[in-house]
């Protein structure tokens, strides 16, 4: 399990909960892995702290592009013998990550979340080829599988052409997730949404019936409930500040897309965040008293 670190928007507590639920649920032992730019201190006993390469923590890969995270394929960061899940810290996790192991054909693969038109797999690769490599198949890094020994020249990669164009003369160079995508174009894979979803791409429409029609649907409910993990990206969802949101409010994001904090639009979603935030809540209180 990699998780990644840098600043102080995270503390322990978030990354100790998030290391303590994945282990709740996990039918196979883990090692985790964190990646951070000083050392931190109260967590879980066996997490492993690894330093920041320097080159990944320039200041211009720190912004909204995120290529910090490119860190996890860098030679020497994460340790080769076993294959990654890496997840964002603000995933919420109701169910075993290791199954996410089971996504990928081969150890060659990157698993991401579909994020685009063009789809993950053998359409996307095709227009990949056909268009000299300008328009591929891209995905979302919040939750990423894949393995280390394998995948190494996503960073050796990164690295070359940061030093030939920078960071504007080449467009999949903009974002982390853009460029794996571009990167591994080959062997690129989606997260089922049976097993994962963003949280804004999934509750969230920017029509307020649809929302409710949706939630009504028994199929769509059941699915919901059988997920293993949540994440919540972007500065629009934060997980604590849906405590403190009323039944029935909510809020419209920078896509247009609405959020209603209801069981009648998320279904059981809304209790499964209450109780994991409600749980993180108490954690820095007791921690902070």
């Amino acid at each position: 399990m990699v998780l990644i670190l840098w600043g102080t928007k995270y503390g322990a507590e978030e990354v100790s909960q998030l290391v303590e639920t994945i282990g709740q649920h996990a039918s196979r032992p883990f090692r985790t892995v964190l990646i951070t730019d000083r050392p931190r201190s109260n967590l879980p006993n066996g997490v492993v702290q690894r330093d920041f390469p320097d080159f990944f923590l320039q200041g211009e890969m720190k912004t909204a592009g995120c290529q910090a995270k490119l860190a996890m394929f860098e030679d020497g960061v994460v340790p080769t013998d076993l294959p990654a899940v890496y997840v964002d810290i603000d995933t919420v996790v109701f169910g075993d990550m290791s199954k996410f192991l089971d996504i990928a054909k081969t150890d060659k693969a990157l698993v991401l979340f579909q994020s685009a038109l063009v789809p993950i797999g053998a359409v996307g690769r095709w227009i990949w080829r056909r268009s000299h490599k300008q328009r591929y198949a891209r995905g979302n890094s919040s939750i990423v599988v894949f393995h280390p020994r394998e995948c190494g020249y996503i960073a050796t990669k990164f690295r070359e052409l940061h030093a030939d164009y920078g960071m504007e003369g080449f467009r999949p160079m903009i974002a982390d997730e853009r460029f794996m995508s571009w990167a591994a174009q080959e062997t690129l894979q989606a997260i089922p949404k049976t097993m994962a979803v963003k949280f804004p791409t999934e509750f969230m429409l920017p029509w307020a019936w649809l929302i409710y029609v949706r939630a009504t649907m028994p199929w769509v409910r059941a699915r919901w409930r059988a997920l293993a993990a949540v994440t919540l990206p972007g500065v629009e969802v934060k997980g604590q500040e849906l405590l403190h949101m009323p039944e029935g409010g909510g809020f419209v994001d920078r896509k247009g897309r609405r959020l209603i904090w209801s069981e009648s639009a998320i279904g059981p979603m809304k209790q499964k965040l209450t109780d994991y935030y409600s749980a993180l809540d108490a954690r820095e209180k007791e921690n902070s008293s």
